[in-house]
């Protein structure tokens, strides 16, 4: 969909500087277990289907919506895979906005639907297998592509700074 309100505002105000941006993607997969990609058309990369957490909007509900706005399928968020962000996660649009995303991955159980995307930031949409994917706008790390019946929930940190906090008797 269009930038909501809230975005087109913030961006009124700091025009295209790096903004901080919370947000989810969603990991779905078909019945051979290959992940549903996006391509935007628009000379970036590839995606998950993915998007910005609106005022007032739980991560889950948020990669509900986005899933549909973007795939035309209705999905169930069964499990959040990771949390990333940082310095690594930040993004430059065509447009030249910045922003430094925070991303909720979570992995998305097909419920139905079609893939017609109900928006228009979608040209294509293809499955692929964890082995052949494509080249993506974000650094996600491998292990959130492979099915796993792992509780763990994946995160990224700089180990340095672990042990300066460990170096300090925390």
């Amino acid at each position: 969909m269009e930038m909501s309100n809230y975005y087109q505002n913030l961006r009124d105000k700091v025009g295209s500087d790096l903004i901080f941006m919370p947000s989810v993607a969603g990991i779905v997969r078909n019945e051979a277990g290959e992940i549903l990609f996006q391509n935007k058309g628009n000379g970036e990369k590839w995606s998950l289907p993915a998007g910005a957490i609106e005022l007032g909007e739980a991560p889950a509900e948020a990669v509900v919506r986005e899933v549909w706005e973007e795939t035309g399928l209705h999905i169930l968020p069964e499990k959040l895979l990771g949390v990333f962000g940082g310095k690594e996660f930040r993004y430059e649009y065509p447009n030249g906005h910045k922003v430094e995303y925070v991303v909720f991955v979570f992995d998305c159980k097909p419920v139905g639907g079609e893939h017609n995307p109900i928006d228009s930031e979608t040209a294509e949409l293809r499955y692929f297998s964890s082995e052949n994917k494509p080249e993506l706008a974000l650094p996600y790390p491998e292990s959130i592509f492979v099915k796993s019946d792992s509780e763990k929930t994946e995160f990224q940190w700089d180990d340095g700074w672990m042990r300066s906090l460990q170096g300090r008797g925390r």
